[in-house]
């Protein structure tokens, strides 16, 4: 941008064919939010004012936060939040960032145990599924396992924003709750096969943690840790309810039917019709 007056339509208006020259999706609209977030506008306020000069503060942030999509660094870090199932969730580099497909983990645990007492979220990261599913089953006592610990600052900096008690945990997989049972366990566990990670979109490969995105070769390493384990962590009748990558749903079913010790397994498509839940109750009597 060179030294000139820069009105709001006119800043927009260069952002949208910068960024997108840049191959950034949906450009016009990440310029809005950029430029909210530089101005403190919303929107709507944006369009009303959209012959308003920006002033130099403004000007200079904006360049900063343009400049830094431009990268491919993505817009949740720069405007540092992400929505998840109506709350605004803090996000940094050292979680993953909430995608809305999560948000049928979510509805599938609501739906299949609403009277679960005793919850336990593996690899929260954000936090987004722990306080959603504190916030409303809240007679719940929700437990959240992470093995970064800068994560697990996030999450509950993201519980208390909320208002959310959860009991935050230090450690990989089970290990931090040994000993103890649940009505409810879900996880949504790195699950890309290693090799694919060079592939996804810079945002997600670049920025996203490694941990929360490598699930081994065939990424399904942890689901063969975590689904048999939870064996002995889940009460009669619990649940144990898994976010699962593209393709997975088939292995996952299996390697549930493989302990012996649940029901037959509930597969759940998201919004684009991709198989994205994998359930299954533990049985009665084993």
């Amino acid at each position: 941008m060179s030294e000139q007056q820069w009105t709001t339509l006119k800043v927009l208006t260069w952002t949208k064919d910068y960024l997108g020259s840049r191959g950034i999706a949906n450009a016009r609209l990440e310029a809005e939010w950029l430029l909210c977030a530089a101005t403190g506008l919303d929107r709507v306020g944006l369009y009303l004012q959209y012959d308003k000069p920006l002033n130099d503060r403004e000007l200079t942030d904006y360049r900063t936060m343009v400049a830094r999509r431009a990268r491919r660094e993505p817009l949740q870090h720069i405007l540092g939040s992400q929505e998840f199932c109506g709350l605004d969730y803090e996000v940094s580099g050292d979680v993953l960032i909430p995608r809305h497909d999560t948000e049928v983990l979510i509805s599938e645990a609501i739906r299949l145990a609403p009277e679960a007492k005793n919850i336990l979220d593996i690899g929260t990261g954000s936090g987004c599924i722990a306080v959603s599913l504190q916030k409303q089953l809240v007679t719940a006592k929700v437990t959240a396992t992470d093995i970064s610990d800068a994560a697990l600052i996030v999450a509950r900096r993201n519980a208390a924003k909320h208002d959310a008690v959860i009991e935050f945990l230090l450690g990989s997989l089970f290990a931090p709750v040994s000993g103890r049972r649940f009505d409810l366990i879900v996880s949504n566990p790195p699950y890309i096969p290693t090799a694919d990670i060079g592939s996804l979109e810079q945002e997600v490969s670049d920025y996203d943690p490694r941990t929360a995105l490598d699930g081994g070769s065939d990424g399904l390493d942890i689901y063969r840790a975590l689904i048999p384990a939870a064996v002995d962590h889940l009460n009669s009748g619990g649940w144990l309810i898994l976010e699962i990558g593209i393709g997975q749903a088939h292995d996952i079913q299996r390697l549930f039917r493989e302990t012996g010790s649940f029901g037959e397994p509930i597969v759940t498509l998201d919004s684009g019709g991709i198989e994205r839940v994998v359930a299954a109750q533990r049985k009665e009597k084993l």
